[in-house]
């Protein structure tokens, strides 16, 4: 007879150390079957995945009795293997009979990877350049791509296809980095640490997804003098500036494929002996190539291609390299999981050279440390390769618990991702409710649907009503609270901190609301901003869950400073929550005893020890 408390991955008394380990760690493993079970014998099974599937069988030791409960134990020696074991067990009894359990994940990584920890400490916001703010209207004469520019900046961006189905994203706002600089005091006021920007580099769409050339900063945006100021200025504030380094795939308007020819040098479309040819995958030149999920304008690079690796990161003038000494802090992978291993490794190893304390975090929809990409484990987390990851996980499981889950399935889902990552992977996520690839946050909570049942016209004109907007507030703040008291760095999408709203691309990417922003939502962040900065658990503590039952989820940061609580409820009745010492409300002020103490319905606590 088995049951949950046979062995439990999670509890000390089964698996000593908790979660990831660092290779070279011995393991202790305990299986604990009732003594009514009639066991006589356990035996551990493991497959060391990247060493080509390695079995090994382990004959557990009886170890004696704790109370009504056998106890078998084995070590299991990681040496010097680097990658994913898969562990289960086998009981037998004294009749004959087997039980299996598992499988179960352990995650050892390179412990001898040093990571800056500073990435995870402090608030990060994602500004889509176009659209956060411009310092004059640009003229877009001689710009790649065949540009128009809205005057009016509260216009909504283009979203219906041309005569041949293509939504086009040829039109800008103008969003600059003089903008930026502006509302640099903005940005430091909100408790921002560091500017992520979505690529700045030269690109005839909108989004600059699609790069035209690297080594040149989109000239609506500004030139690299600007950019080297708005880097010096950041840093004058204590703010640091993440790249979006987009190298799975290319423009087909771009200086290395030059599918219309805009460029003057000849691109690989021009010409097979152009010394970018290698660079891409055609089946048929020059029509036909492999390009990033069947998207024509997105031609996918060859990334094994030597002189393309060469000019991203392995020459001293390199993409990586050279952006950083210009300035940036950071680079963000964008579709790392579609990245060679090898590829984000030389990144890294490049970026690491340069500046000792930058850092890589990787764009990964899923847990990053078993994502197959390609039918191939990625590496991601486990040392030299990414420093963190944006955690999509978080954002899927609080939004749901926002949207009618149970707290407890919120706390699962991360205490998954805190088994299964590398202890700096953890804390250095980028946390998130809302991105330029999901609808507005806001939009979601209001109307607790993304409104792809309805056509993109009526997705374009609609507004939330007064009670689904104040809901979608309302519900934002708590998942706000949640996100910048939990460790990770907190991630802030342009505008959500302004109650901006809407579905998805372009919806989700309409222009910064300067002088119209909502106040209530803009001192809640810069609270939680302010909090951010100066509450040392926040930043480096330890987290303990508190209570996570149904519609109520407490958790404890403590460790480093005074302990921090949070508490939240998004039920529609008050519920008691456990106060441990004399508390005041951070973000109300108001004082609380210890004790049990209501939390209204849909409201949260920030709290912190009251000074006597």
């Amino acid at each position: 007879m088995l049951d949950a408390q046979t062995f439990d991955s999670r509890d000390v008394r089964c698996k000593q150390p908790y979660g990831a380990v660092p290779a070279g760690t011995r393991v202790n493993l305990a299986l604990r079957p009732l003594r009514t079970g009639g066991f006589s014998e356990g035996l551990l099974i493991a497959y060391f995945e990247s060493r080509n599937e390695e079995r090994l069988e382990v004959p557990m030791e009886w170890k004696g009795m704790d109370g009504d409960r056998d106890v078998f134990q084995v070590v299991l020696d990681t040496g010097d293997y680097v990658g994913l074991v898969w562990y289960s067990f086998r009981l037998m009894g004294l009749d004959g009979r087997q039980e299996e359990l598992g499988p179960y994940q352990l995650t050892v990584y390179d412990g001898a990877e040093r990571v800056p920890g500073w990435f995870g400490e402090g608030m990060t916001y994602q500004i889509f350049p176009d659209r956060f703010r411009r310092s004059r209207i640009p003229d877009p004469t001689g710009m790649v791509g065949g540009r128009t520019v809205h005057q009016d900046w509260e216009e909504m961006p283009e979203y219906r296809p041309d005569t041949k189905g293509e939504v086009r994203n040829r039109d800008f706002f103008g969003g600059d980095f003089r903008g930026v600089m502006e509302k640099l005091p903005y940005l430091q006021d909100l408790g921002v640490e560091t500017i992520y920007f979505c690529p700045v580099f030269e690109a005839p769409e909108n989004h600059r997804y699609g790069t035209g050339d690297y080594e040149k900063i989109d000239p609506m945006l500004g030139t690299e003098e600007d950019f080297r100021a708005l880097c010096a200025a950041a840093h004058r504030l204590g703010m640091k500036v993440m790249l979006d380094g987009v190298f799975n795939h290319q423009g087909f308007v771009s200086r290395y494929f030059n599918g219309d020819g805009f460029y003057p040098e000849p691109g690989a479309c021009q010409s097979q002996d152009s010394p970018y040819y290698k660079w891409y995958n055609f089946s048929h030149w020059p029509d036909k190539y492999d390009s990033w999920w069947g998207i024509y304008s997105l031609p996918a690079v060859n990334e094994s291609e030597p002189s393309y690796r060469d000019y991203i990161f392995g020459g001293e003038n390199s993409i990586v390299r050279r952006w950083l000494r210009a300035g940036a802090d950071a680079w963000r992978l964008d579709v790392a999981d579609e990245l060679p291993d090898d590829f984000v490794h030389g990144i890294h190893q490049a970026a690491r050279e340069t500046d000792p304390n930058a850092v890589v975090i990787g764009e990964v929809w899923e847990d990053g440390s078993t994502k197959i990409a390609y039918g191939v484990r990625r590496k991601h987390i486990l040392g030299g390769h990414c420093d963190g990851l944006m955690n999509y996980p978080f954002r899927n499981s609080l939004l749901g618990y926002l949207m009618g889950g149970k707290a407890e399935d919120f706390r699962a889902a991360m205490e998954t991702i805190r088994e299964n990552y590398p202890p700096f992977a953890w804390r250095t996520a980028m946390n998130f409710l809302g991105t330029h690839d999901t609808p507005r946050i806001l939009t979601l909570l209001g109307c607790g649907t993304d409104g792809q049942d309805h056509d993109k016209d009526w997705r374009a004109a609609y507004h939330m009503t007064e009670s689904q907007y104040l809901l979608g507030r309302t519900k934002l703040m708590l998942g706000a609270l949640v996100l910048f008291a939990f460790p990770g760095s907190p991630t802030v999408y342009y505008g959500d901190e302004a109650g901006m709203e809407g579905f998805e691309d372009p919806f989700n990417r309409r222009t910064y609301p300067w002088g119209s922003e909502d106040q209530t939502l803009l001192d809640w962040y810069t609270a939680l901003g302010k909090a951010r900065k100066e509450l040392p658990a926040l930043r480096r503590g330890d987290l303990f869950w508190g209570q996570t039952q149904g519609r109520l989820l407490t958790f404890l940061r403590q460790g480093e400073g005074e302990p921090v609580l949070a508490a939240v409820n998004v039920g529609l009745k008050s519920a008691a929550v456990e106060v441990p010492w004399p508390a005041r409300d951070w973000m109300t002020g108001k004082e609380l005893a210890p004790g049990r103490r209501l939390l209204p319905p849909l409201s949260g606590w920030l709290l912190v020890p009251r000074q006597s």
